[in-house]
């Protein structure tokens, strides 16, 4: 009895963590599915993915003035400067190219094909892991921060930020574990309320400044006294920029979200004229918003805040604005806006989970570098927050220090797409275009290298988090290799007649597995007349010929159809994959569910060293064709009577 309800237990337990998974097509659930239940007005699609950008705010001043000291206002000029003229268009861009929510990772897949561009894929995407995970990460640990110095947090939260932040992130598993229902909507309120609160604090700390003047002359004179001329301090800007990195995140989530918005009513799949239109907008607005508060309050923290309170320790680090609050508004506003602060911070974790969510499951199962159970949300959560754990106890919960993984998951996704855009514009002959995306490209890429020279320790995650895809991918694209890849098959009208006339008539389907060489009548024949002979196929019987044209093998999952030609007197069925053996396969078990009757293959050996067969296979899709059709009909059909005959001479 314990035994039984064990295992019914078991069952729904398993049951749970894979609800709603989705085996075919690539499809998956998730906050950012392919195809939307419900879609959203741009300006509320907004909000969602500006848990994320806006939330930059709760540390990106600090984090500036960190970086530049005094000349924090003019290095964030040219931050904003290469967000507006630089990173906007460039993804407004990946936004009308790439609209399923795919971002930019996807047009740089179809720029790369065969094994180039998947590999090419996965290092992408262990840097999108890295950028989302220490958004998670890295938000956490500043809401903690921001709840540790409020005036009214129980003492025995000091010292226990590590603690905190953990459960910070439990909770966040814990919502995705239960389901991420009218995200939207939350997040339109949090961001709402976010910002006016920010609007606040900047405006009331503008007045303070306005009522001493002097603010601005001693800074001023302090900055030229450091850093001499204009020029020099643009220039300084220019070199400490890959620092301020941190507040160009925002953009990738931005299309990853376009499946949510709202398009026009005459909108195809094809051409989502409204969905493109409306996700441009949400773009625009975004950068607009984000550059006018990284401007202003790059201005009143750096002129109301001391310097030594942005270093660590400091009660400006990490919360700039927080302290202004507090310092100008009073204890009570401050802990509103630490509240605000805190749940906005938390929630960007959730829009990091989201983006997740939405990268893994588009990816890696399509590859077969990662088992089926990768589409489902709930098992990926709890492997997510898993790493999520381990990331907040190495870096103890500091934001300092996980800054540079952050910015170097940010502008590796960022340069990619900026690559990608001057790929996309150079193909189409657009010039000013392919310059004006070049220079952006460029600029982009030294960003990123010296950000890389500055904390090496961004590509150190971001390398650990490649080799851990690249190595479970592999194993996992090695374990996947005898299952059926075929999504769908599909038998044209031609192919069917071939298959229904000979199990009407003759109750028997004999098929000849034929690798097309000359494409001749003699080469036919002469395959007919050897296979009837060493075969054994009885003389009169009914043949086709199945015939697999090579295409990509690295892809996994295909949807096949199955074309019936008559060649030189020969009916042939042909299909088109790049995995030979799995395809015939999949072509047979179709062939029996629409007749009714096991077809019969007959096969040659195949010849070669059965190593190197193996990796052929592996790599190319051919090898031992014969045996690895068996081998997949085997782990396919359990039942031997209903497994489709294989002949081999």
């Amino acid at each position: 009895m314990l035994v039984i309800k064990s295992r019914v237990g078991s069952a729904g337990i398993r049951t749970w963590m894979l609800k709603g998974l989705v085996n075919q097509r690539g499809e998956h659930v998730g906050p950012h599915a392919a195809t939307a239940e419900k879609t959203h007005s741009w300006w509320r699609v907004m909000c969602l993915t500006g848990v994320d950008y806006f939330s930059t705010l709760g540390y990106q001043p600090a984090i500036a003035a960190l970086a530049a000291g005094l000349l924090s206002p003019i290095a964030t000029i040219v931050l904003v400067a290469l967000t507006l003229l630089g990173a906007l268009p460039v993804y407004r861009r990946v936004a009308q190219e790439s609209f399923h929510g795919s971002g930019s990772i996807q047009m740089l897949e179809r720029l790369l094909p065969w094994w180039a561009g998947k590999l090419f894929v996965l290092a992408l995407l262990g840097f999108a892991a890295t950028d989302f995970m220490i958004t998670i990460t890295l938000s956490a640990a500043d809401a903690t921060a921001h709840a540790i110095e409020n005036p009214f947090a129980p003492a025995w939260m000091h010292g226990q930020e590590v603690l905190v932040t953990l459960l910070l992130v439990a909770l966040l598993g814990i919502v995705f574990l239960r389901g991420f229902k009218e995200a939207i909507g939350i997040a339109v309120v949090l961001v709402a309320v976010y910002l006016f609160l920010n609007l606040v604090v900047i405006i009331v700390a503008i007045g303070h400044v306005a009522g001493h003047a002097a603010l601005i002359t001693d800074w001023w004179a302090a900055l030229t006294a450091q850093h001499g001329n204009p020029l020099v301090m643009v220039g300084i800007a220019l070199i400490v920029f890959p620092k301020l990195a941190l507040g160009l995140s925002g953009f990738e989530t931005g299309v990853a979200v376009m499946p949510q918005v709202t398009g026009d009513s005459s909108d195809t799949e094809e051409d989502p004229v409204g969905r493109i239109r409306g996700t441009k907008r949400l773009l625009t607005t975004a950068a607009l918003i984000m550059s006018a508060f990284l401007i202003t309050s790059s201005v009143v923290t750096t002129l109301l805040i001391p310097q030594k309170d942005f270093q660590p320790g400091g009660p400006a680090n990490g919360r700039a604005l927080a302290y202004l609050a507090h310092e100008y508004l009073g204890p009570v506003f401050g802990s509103v806006y630490d509240i605000s602060t805190i749940c906005i911070l938390w929630f960007a974790g959730a829009s990091a989970m989201a983006g997740l969510l939405n990268l893994v499951p588009r990816y890696l199962p399509r590859y077969g570098m990662a088992p089926q159970w990768a589409r489902a949300v709930r098992p990926l959560v709890l492997i997510f927050i898993g790493i999520a754990f381990l990331i907040t106890v190495v870096f103890q919960a500091n934001v300092d220090a996980q800054g540079g993984a952050y910015a170097t998951g940010v502008l590796v996704l960022m340069t990619s797409a900026s690559v990608a855009v001057t790929l996309s514009a150079w193909h189409k002959q657009q010039r000013w275009r392919t310059l004006g995306f070049g220079v952006t490209a460029l600029i982009l890429t030294y960003t990123t290298v010296a950000n890389v020279f500055e904390r090496p320790d961004g590509v150190r995650i971001a390398g650990l988090f490649i080799l851990a895809i690249m190595t479970t991918s592999i194993l996992s694209r090695v374990r996947r290799s005898f299952e059926l890849r075929a999504t769908s098959v599909v038998l044209d009208s031609n192919a069917l007649d071939f298959v229904m006339s000979d199990a009407e008539e003759y109750d028997v389907i004999r098929i000849i597995s034929h690798e097309p060489d000359e494409d001749t009548e003699a080469e036919y024949r002469n395959k007919s007349r050897d296979e009837r002979r060493f075969g054994h196929i009885p003389p009169g019987s009914p043949i086709m010929f199945l015939e697999v044209h090579p295409s990509d093998s690295s892809d996994f999952e295909e949807d096949l159809l199955v074309r019936g030609v008559a060649k030189h007197g020969y009916r042939v069925l042909q299909v088109t994959s790049g995995n030979v053996p799995n395809t015939i396969a999949a072509v047979l078990l179709e062939i029996r569910d629409q007749t009714g009757l096991i077809p019969e293959i007959y096969f040659e050996w195949t010849q070669g060293n059965p190593i190197s067969n193996m990796f052929k296979f592996l790599f190319t899709g051919l090898g031992e064709i014969a045996p690895v059709t068996r081998e997949v009909l085997r782990e396919s059909e359990p039942n031997a009577k209903r497994r489709p005959h294989i002949h081999v001479s």
